[in-house]
């Protein structure tokens, strides 16, 4: 049986609101920001940026700089970190910028690299931090808290103007990486004290074209003077053990217009009643979000297991629903600094409902609290990439959702789909993927799309597909690529790159659903294929057969004299492209490992296990890797170079010893809202069991231990140093 599903296209909206918005950059730069009412502009074009979340203070200051390249590897091109108070001045008086708390360097490494900076100033943060981030100095001062209480003020005021002092001369008025900066964080009902704190960071010295705040709650800002900013997380260790996977997590892997988030710190605050949360910035703002989950944290009481497609759903999903701004939280983990005068860890010692690690700060992260690359980080790099080359085009699109869609988030029979548009061309996102509870194959599925402005219908793929269970993903709808109008193709697009005047444009396909590519026979003079056939289809030209890989370059002559490629990719190969300026051009680079691109240089990392990279274009000479001109082989259209096998390490692998036995687990101990407390640090030392792990000599740097093992919490210790205190 055949399952059509339409979608009309509305006739494209007037202009925005523009000028309606106390938002300025600073005068005379090249690239000015602004906001309209449905998207941001840069050096006045649409553009859509992609934020993730790396704290430098739980971060070796002398690793920052290559893993900010992961970063801008992965398709971040803004990283957002918060400034977290305790970090900085535990002992209050004695501000500290030192070491792997220097703010102005990680700003300026940033700038370095190309990446804009944004600050989440606070003084408030939460981020799973003592007090919210707040010293315990300040909680202990006569005052109410992120109030407008003047003996509160005074002490917010002081940390701003560190923060100002070395942010110096790092605004966007000298060329600066400081794009945005964040007011305060999840603070929903106090719009005087928000416009206050922003006030008073201005005076300090602090500039930036943004001015941000956490939207979610149904918060209350003071009118127009913070860009309200979302998010929506795939799981949350904030609610009960016993609560299943939570409703306001299983929206999000819905196309809808709410932007939203109920669920969001609710453990902090009144929770409102389900789906009732307004969008009440919707008519003024654009859908703009720095917390999609990049993961998840766990806590003592409920340990949630993140899926890297749960992340690559939500991801692509957020896109189809209509944001503007893909940012991340988090998008690297790390590890909660040493007090001095305590654990710095969100806790029930510091009246927090959840225990979490007292060190670990991994979030499931794409880049893992020791930089190690995730699954998650090439599922999202696949759709930053196509951001990088389509988002000016996508960010003005309308997402349109059709007629028939799901009647309620447990509805999981009728196919989750939704069209950016803007009249004449667009994107399809489909999302047939879920945590928790799978959703079926949808079996005889074709889309029928109508472009009232300029076009009429268009009904593809040729032959309705099976869309595989767990699948998601984006097709171009009218493309123009070059000069080549794609009607349609039954695969993602990933980027463009220039090979010797011919833009190809690489594409990826779905696991399950063959490639289609329909062109529009009036942009062609010629097409070569490789392999499949090329058949006329009224004013097309279906392009059908295709076997993805390295080779499956399909070839287009225009009417207008250029050259073009299709390059379709399999789903696999896919998720290891990167591309970024190496050996003098813009090239892209397959690698199973992870890449950076540094000036002219390109790394390696990874697993150590790649035995090659492929370039396109090649470069005129062969590269040199590890000191020796690399050899070259053919691979498709690709140029692949071999890479030296890492050198194997003399010993033997780790030895793990028994020390003690474990003893009887003591009895559960409940703190804040009756959850479960972490065992106390006694029970360490006295029932659980304790191995001793040798280790071999001469691993390389950046080797990584992993441990397997099965229990209720476990802590690390490398000699007498508490390494990595409890694993939940």
């Amino acid at each position: 049986m055949s399952h059509p599903h339409r979608l009309r296209l509305p006739s494209p909206a007037g202009p925005p609101l523009t000028g309606h918005l106390p938002f300025a950059d600073a005068p005379g730069v090249p690239d000015p920001i602004e906001v309209t009412s449905r998207w941001l502009t840069r050096g006045g074009r649409p553009w859509f940026p992609v934020s993730g979340e790396f704290h430098y203070s739980r971060y070796p200051a002398g690793e920052w700089e290559e893993e900010l390249l992961k970063m801008k590897a992965g398709g971040v091109t803004a990283v957002a970190s918060y400034l977290i108070w305790i970090h900085h001045e535990e002992i209050e008086g004695r501000v500290r910028f030192d070491g792997d708390r220097d703010l102005r360097r990680f700003a300026e490494l940033c700038a370095r690299h190309g990446l804009d900076f944004i600050p989440r100033v606070g003084p408030w943060s939460h981020a799973e931090v003592r007090g919210g981030g707040l010293p315990d100095w300040v909680l202990a001062r006569d005052c109410v808290p992120r109030t407008d209480d003047p003996v509160y003020l005074d002490a917010v005021r002081t940390w701003f103007a560190a923060i100002a002092e070395q942010l110096d001369g790092l605004d966007r008025a000298h060329g600066g990486p400081v794009v945005a900066i964040q007011i305060e964080n999840e603070l929903y009902d106090q719009p005087g004290h928000l416009l206050t704190l922003k006030r008073m960071a201005q005076e300090a010295g602090l500039s930036a074209p943004l001015w941000t705040s956490t939207a979610w709650g149904g918060v209350q800002l003071p009118p127009d003077e913070l860009l309200p900013l979302y998010g929506g997380y795939t799981e949350a260790f904030w609610t009960e053990a016993d609560g299943g996977w939570p409703d306001t997590c299983r929206k999000h892997f819905f196309f809808t217009h709410q932007r939203d988030d109920e669920g969001i710190g609710s453990d902090l605050r009144p929770v409102r009643v389900r789906g009732s949360a307004p969008d009440a910035f919707a008519d003024r703002f654009p859908w703009a979000t720095c917390e999609l989950g990049g993961g998840m944290a766990v806590s003592y009481h409920r340990r949630p297991y993140v899926d890297p497609d749960d992340i690559g759903a939500l991801g692509l999903t957020k896109i189809g629903c209509g944001s503007v701004w893909q940012g991340y939280y988090m998008f690297h983990g790390g590890t909660n600094p040493a007090g001095e005068l305590s654990t710095l860890q969100e806790s029930h010692a510091t009246g927090y409902p959840n225990d979490l690690p007292v060190l670990m700060y991994d979030f499931q992260a794409p880049l893992g609290e020791y930089g190690q690359y995730r699954r998650t980080y090439h599922e999202l790099r696949l759709q930053h990439l196509l951001l990088a080359d389509f988002g000016h085009l996508i960010a003005p699109m309308e997402s349109v959702l059709p007629e028939r869609r799901p009647d309620g988030q447990f509805d999981r029979e009728t196919l989750r789909w939704a069209v950016r548009g803007d009249g004449t061309a667009g994107f399809l996102f489909v999302n047939n993927h879920q945590p928790h509870e799978q959703l079926p194959e949808r079996p005889e599925t074709s889309f029928t799309v109508d472009f009232p402005s300029g076009g009429g219908e268009l009904t593809l793929p040729s032959a309705p597909v099976t869309v595989p269970s767990g699948a998601y993903f984006c097709w171009p709808l009218r493309l123009d690529v070059a000069g080549l109008r794609l009607e349609w193709a039954t695969a993602q697009p990933v980027c463009t790159v220039d090979v010797d005047g011919c833009t190809v444009l690489v594409l990826a396909a779905t696991d399950g659903i063959a490639p289609e590519l329909a062109l529009d026979a009036a942009t062609v003079s010629a097409v070569r294929t490789p392999t499949g056939d090329v058949v006329p289809a009224g004013d097309r030209l279906l392009v059908t057969g295709l076997r993805p890989g390295t080779d499956a370059l399909v070839e287009v002559d225009t009417a207008e004299g250029g050259r073009v490629g299709l390059l379709v990719l399999d789903a696999a190969r896919a998720r290891t492209v990167y591309r970024g300026e190496a050996w003098g051009a813009a090239r892209l680079v397959l690698s199973g490992d992870g890449v950076v691109f540094d000036r002219d240089a390109v790394r390696l990392h990874g697993s150590g296990t790649a035995t090659s990279f492929a370039v396109l274009p090649a470069p005129e000479r062969a590269p040199v890797v590890d000191g020796v001109r690399a050899e070259a082989v053919t691979d498709g259209v690709f140029t692949r170079y071999a890479v030296p096998a890492a050198p194997a390490v003399e010993g033997s692998a780790p030895e793990v010893t028994l020390v003690r036995a474990a003893g009887r687990a003591p009895e559960t101990v409940t703190g804040v809202l009756g959850r479960a407390s972490a065992p106390a640090d006694k029970w360490f030392d006295t029932v659980a069991a304790e191995y001793h792990v040798e280790v071999p000599d001469g691993l390389p740097p950046g080797t990584l231990l992993r441990l397997h093992w099965s229990g209720d919490v476990g802590r690390a210790y490398v000699g007498d140093y508490n390494w990595s205190a409890d694993q939940f």
